[in-house]
């Protein structure tokens, strides 16, 4: 089966054909590097991360680029309040963010430009456009005029005079109608600037994203992704200086995830109610985080709260200690095989669910209702005390296979201490002695050193609490 995504451009779902055979070209909007990310930047990166991660499993070779906005009007406030240059604050917090989402399991991207290192392609984006009469410049700012592209409004569904009814020409603003959009900032005294033939100056944010693409993945891409709040202006805005230029598609498929709300409240730094991700991470295991991401469809809005996440970490501790069961029986109990192909046939019948519900707009909620199937399975499959190696290397192979698709690795137990296994050893002879309080002592001592015993047919097994 194909994959399907849904185009936000024509609000269906559509079958994905890349332009080249077996290759994706994806580009998804990064942040504003001024401060810390919250997890409403969380999202985007999970969710596509795991877009490109299943590209890749079902052997494409994906160029993915994600940018970074290291200048713009809240980067120099943020600097001039830190006493401290652009360059130092915006590369502190491209760090901060990469080391967020690698904890959270989010692969690097194959190029993170930079607006700083795009400059010169900006400029030639911007004359292009000049040339063409699709923008003017003015007392040293250049703007874009929406009028000219005559199918503004296109992705966001807005037509011409919608949009014009609502837009406003701000003071010190020397645009000829209230629609147009700035390409190029005229610099004002103290603020980082370039060279350009319209005056010392910066990039407007839109034009940025569209340069980028260009120079990284070409005039069309497959896919340009990122969260619904971008569809407009930014992404309207994109599309429109790409295709006037290049008098081309500019992407073939749209994709933007839904917003987060915080205790069912639209997640907003003017309510004051936004998360930081390096918050959320220290509280909860990241990959307890990311589960819970993706326990959502991704164009659908996600609900953050203690009591939901507590509830995904109870989840992923379930399937977690089900692939570690398995482990445990493939070591320490002999092979005796009953009805193998009736077992490997459920674990087949699992992995093409989860084809399914992957190929179908990437849905990671049913995907993650698969993992739990397989995980209950195996527990089935267990109870019966069957030991055939092959039926458990395949639960196991699947249920990583699906695991490495979604991003979410399990921490390896750690190896017990010597005073543990002295513990344990010791419990286990007085079980033999039947003294049974000296036993339930024992393991009263090891749950308070977060060591959790299980006593199985096969012997003692152990985890972390």
């Amino acid at each position: 089966m194909s994959i399907t995504i849904y185009n936000s451009m024509t609000r269906e779902k559509e079958m994905f054909v890349p332009l080249e055979e077996n290759k994706v070209s994806m580009y998804v909007c990064g942040p504003t590097v001024y401060n810390y990310i919250h997890i409403g930047n969380a999202r985007p990166a999970i969710v596509f991360d795991t877009v490109r991660r299943y590209f890749e499993y079902k052997g494409y070779e994906v160029t993915y680029v994600l940018n970074f906005t290291d200048v713009d009007d809240k980067i120099i406030a943020a600097a001039n309040e830190t006493d401290e240059s652009v360059q130092t604050l915006t590369n502190r917090f491209i760090d901060a963010y990469l080391q967020d989402v690698s904890a959270l399991g989010v692969k690097e991207a194959t190029h993170h430009p930079r607006v700083t290192e795009t400059i010169d392609d900006i400029i030639s984006f911007v004359k292009g456009l000049i040339e063409k009469d699709y923008a003017y410049a003015v007392n040293g700012d250049v703007y874009f005029k929406p009028r000219a592209f005559k199918e503004y409004g296109k992705l966001s569904a807005q037509s011409i005079d919608e949009l014009r009814s609502g837009a406003r020409i701000r003071v010190g603003e020397n645009k000829e109608d209230p629609l147009d959009f700035a390409l190029w900032k005229e610099a004002k005294e103290g603020e980082v600037a370039w060279d350009s033939p319209w005056g010392k100056g910066r990039p407007g944010w839109h034009i940025e994203c569209s340069a980028m693409v260009k120079k990284y993945l070409g005039k069309t891409i497959d896919i340009h992704a990122g969260g619904q709040d971008l569809t407009f202006p930014h992404h309207e805005n994109e599309i429109a200086q790409s295709e006037a230029l290049n008098n081309q598609t500019f992407a073939n498929y749209w994709m933007h995830n839904g917003y987060i709300n915080i205790d069912n409240e639209k997640m907003s730094k003017s309510l004051g109610n936004f998360i930081l991700t390096k918050d959320i991470i220290n509280q909860y295991d990241p990959m307890v985080v990311r589960f819970f991401m993706l326990s959502v469809h991704y164009r659908n809005p996600i609900n953050f709260t203690d009591e939901l996440l507590d509830s995904a970490k109870n989840s992923f501790e379930r399937i977690q200690i089900s692939y570690q069961n398995l482990e445990h029986r493939k070591h320490t109990s002999a092979n005796i095989a009953l009805d193998s192909d009736e077992w490997m046939e459920k674990i087949v019948a699992n992995k093409q669910a989860f084809k399914e519900a992957m190929d179908d707009d990437f849905n990671t909620a049913n995907a993650i209702t698969v993992l739990f199937e397989l995980s209950k399975d195996a527990n089935l499959y267990l109870k019966e005390n069957q030991t055939d190696t092959k039926v458990i290397e395949s639960f196991q192979q699947t249920m990583t296979e699906i695991l490495n698709v979604l991003g979410i690795t399990f921490v390896e137990e750690q190896l017990l201490d010597d005073e543990v296994e002295a513990l344990i050893a010791e419990r286990n002879e007085a079980r033999k002695t039947r003294n049974f309080k000296r036993a339930d002592e024992i393991r009263d001592l090891l749950k308070e050193k977060k060591i959790i015993l299980e006593d199985t047919a096969q012997g003692v097994r152990w985890r972390r609490a």
